[in-house]
């Protein structure tokens, strides 16, 4: 299992902050598939992906026991 976290607008539109899902392997490509099936519209949005506090390419495995947060672009000034 994998715990997600949604920001923002994912949080709106997954109308969740968290949740566990089961996951056995594959990589963030394979996780936001799954997203964008289970939440249609999910890659509408701009975020980027986080495991385990560190931002991540689509490349990235994801194993099990392994933290996931969708961060929404942050700007400053």
């Amino acid at each position: 299992m994998i715990q997600l976290y949604y920001f923002a607008q994912i949080k709106e539109l997954t109308q969740k902050k968290e949740e566990t899902i089961l996951w056995s392997e594959g990589t963030v490509a394979e996780l936001i598939k799954w997203a964008d099936e289970t939440y249609p519209g999910f890659t509408d949005y701009s975020w980027q992906v986080a495991v385990n506090e560190e931002y991540v390419l689509e490349t990235e495995e994801i194993n099990p026991g392994d933290i996931v947060a969708f961060i929404p672009p942050v700007s400053g000034g």
